[in-house]
């Protein structure tokens, strides 16, 4: 078929790969423009999808919006049969959505109607999910609201972070995206609608909510620390040479100490909350690298007593 591809970040790559793999003729692919990294902001950089493309060698669009008529009109020229959208990043009006023969499928990666939005890997971690999964949806003009095609669960292990969930997603979201094209083009994809109960919105991680508190149960803050790593990182702070500084967390495990909430109860970084206690495992200071306990607590002792915030 001929597929206009829209995504940007890593996650969207497998499925264009797969995509492409498979002999589909890719007649343009949609990606965020180029932003600005580095400290200073100097270094221009490409993204995921972006860079992918180029390998590939197909045309790249980066338009900053679609709202744009003559932007629509250039879509609908492309005379594609579908478009797949992956992580795209940016809202498609309707002349978009209307913009191809087949109208547009997207890779979502939760199951939906739990999760709709941003961040539904965080989300389901934080949460406490023990399943999640990867849906292939029409889209619509709703918030991921439109009917599903395929989906593909996944068990989340206890200690499974963000990151990990994230990466297993991403290949398992090509192979399903190859799958539902590979259905549309025999014109056996069915459509089912999402059921009205069970919605759920996952809102963009705010920084606000980044902070640990240790007052809450140790199994809701080992979830928080687990579904914000290894972006953006759960932190809380410790205090070295009387000075308070800032350090990420990004892999605890549950214990069963017990103690004041943030109370340091032993020596290698058991901290006490509400119910329970949480193992710190690998935690990251600014500017540092990141480090299992027992490196970190070489440089930076902290013994039982001490209080975390």
């Amino acid at each position: 078929m001929r597929i206009i591809f829209m995504g940007t970040p890593d996650f969207a790559v497998p499925t264009l790969a797969a995509l492409a793999g498979f002999g589909h003729d890719i007649v343009a692919v949609y990606t965020q423009p180029p932003r600005p990294a580095g400290r200073r902001g100097l270094e221009i950089i490409k993204s995921p999808v972006h860079q992918q493309a180029e390998i590939l060698g197909f045309p790249i669009r980066t338009p900053h919006s679609l709202k744009d008529k003559e932007e629509q009109e250039a879509f609908r020229a492309l005379d594609a049969d579908v478009a797949v959208v992956v992580a795209y990043g940016q809202l498609l009006p309707e002349a978009i959505l209307s913009g191809t023969r087949l109208g547009c499928y997207n890779g979502h990666a939760s199951l939906l109607p739990r999760w709709r939005g941003a961040a539904p890997i965080q989300r389901a971690i934080m949460a406490g999910d023990t399943e999640t999964g990867i849906m292939v949806m029409k889209m619509d003009a709703g918030l991921d609201t439109g009917p599903i095609a395929m989906e593909e669960r996944v068990a989340i292990d206890p200690d499974m972070t963000a990151g990990e969930l994230h990466d297993r997603l991403m290949v398992i979201g090509g192979d399903l995206m190859q799958r539902a094209m590979a259905a549309l083009q025999r014109d056996s994809l069915s459509l089912t609608p999402q059921p009205s109960e069970g919605v759920a919105y996952a809102s963009k991680i705010s920084k606000a909510e980044t902070r640990i508190d240790f007052t809450r149960p140790a199994a809701e803050v080992h979830n928080h620390i687990r579904g914000l790593s290894p972006f953006p990182g759960a932190w809380c702070e410790m205090t070295f040479n009387g000075k308070a500084e800032r350090v990420k967390i990004l892999r605890s495990r549950k214990s069963d100490g017990q103690g004041s909430p943030g109370t340091v109860l032993d020596d290698r970084l058991c901290i006490a909350c509400a119910t329970g206690s949480v193992d710190l495992l690998h935690l990251q200071k600014a500017g540092g690298k990141a480090l299992a306990v027992d490196e970190f607590l070489r440089g930076n002792p902290i013994g039982p007593g001490s209080v975390l915030s």
